[in-house]
């Protein structure tokens, strides 16, 4: 088929593949890594409350990390080893994040009582690390990958900022599944993180039009201001209808409290458009196109089947979980 053949076609597909992953990892994976920082926050009886909320979902979440890693690896290795060469060492501290979480998840569960707050520790210190820096690399993403300490200064705010955001998506997720004090608790934890998170988009909304002329351009010339004017109008809607329905919660027969989490995907979701929007055509910013950067078109065609083959595998079993495991947290237990 001519679209097997088309460089630029395939190239296009595969981004937007890639994209689609890290999107999912970000909201599913995101939650969780929230409930983990918020564990800090927590006594011991609601820890196991927050533990059961995540437990059935956590660990296929990531799937979807290793999904789009996969894809910038087979689909575009010249970005795959030059955006990893530059972020070696926060990608090691992810890792070392997210080992962290899936080795104390376990051992909390058998663990003495005197030795389980040690485990939920290395929990929520692994969240925590994994968090700061996925946020950090985004920051030196949005800078090209520049060195310096103002460089530096801007990827650990990055990374603040991606905390709260996860923090927002975490607390609303709990709020979702949690009742009594928890939720309650929950609700406060939610509105630290939203006010965050929108002092966190707004930093990266004005940073990255001023980190290239280009995407300067892209969104400040006529007619593209008034077309592209929406997005921070919707998203600044979203915090306010967020904030309001925050601020009348909980209400009876639990009604509404799915609202917070509704708006916080719909917030990361236009956050992750506005970005697309700015660095298309680049993989690389300013540097390296999606076309410049994809595999040969019949490399490419092997694994777009291979690709839609593994992808609604791994939308079915996900939505088959949240479906069997929805609705409020039992109490919880190993035995």
């Amino acid at each position: 088929m001519e679209l097997f053949s088309n460089q630029e076609a395939m190239a296009v597909i595969f981004a937007g593949l890639m994209g689609l992953s890290i999107l999912a990892y970000v909201i599913l994976d995101g939650y969780d890594l929230g409930v983990g920082i918020l564990m800090s926050r927590a006594d011991d009886g609601e820890k196991d409350q927050m533990i059961a909320s995540i437990g059935p979902f956590w660990d296929a979440n990531e799937t979807w990390l290793v999904l789009g890693v996969g894809l910038l690896l087979v689909a575009f290795p010249l970005a795959h080893g030059e955006i990893l060469s530059a972020l070696y060492i926060p990608t090691a501290l992810m890792l070392v994040g997210l080992i962290l979480r899936g080795v104390s998840f376990d051992f909390r569960a058998k663990a003495r009582d005197k030795h389980k707050h040690l485990w939920d520790g290395a929990f929520i210190g692994g969240s925590l690390l994994a968090s700061l820096s996925q946020g950090y690399m985004l920051g030196l993403y949005i800078l090209g990958f520049e060195t310096g300490l103002a460089a530096f200064a801007f990827g650990l705010l990055t990374g603040l900022c991606l905390v709260a955001g996860y923090v927002l998506v975490g607390a609303s997720w709990l709020i979702m599944k949690t009742e009594g004090a928890l939720q309650k608790r929950a609700i406060a934890w939610a509105k630290w993180g939203l006010w965050g998170t929108a002092a966190g988009m707004a930093m990266i909304s004005l940073a990255t039009p001023l980190a290239s002329p280009r995407i300067f351009d892209k969104w400040f010339t006529l007619p593209n201001l008034l077309l592209l004017a929406p997005i921070p109008l919707m998203a600044m809607m979203l915090v306010a209808l967020t904030a309001f329905t925050l601020a009348k919660l909980p209400k009876p027969e639990d009604r509404y409290a799915w609202v917070p989490f509704a708006g916080s995907v719909a917030l990361f979701i236009l956050g992750f458009q506005g970005l697309a929007y700015s660095f298309y055509p680049y993989l690389i910013p300013d540097r390296l196109t999606i076309v410049d950067a994809a595999a040969a078109p019949e490399s490419l065609a092997i694994i777009l089947v291979g690709a839609l083959f593994v992808l609604p595998f791994i939308i079915g079993y996900t939505v088959f979980a949240y479906r069997v495991f929805w609705g409020k947290v039992q109490k919880l237990s190993y035995y």
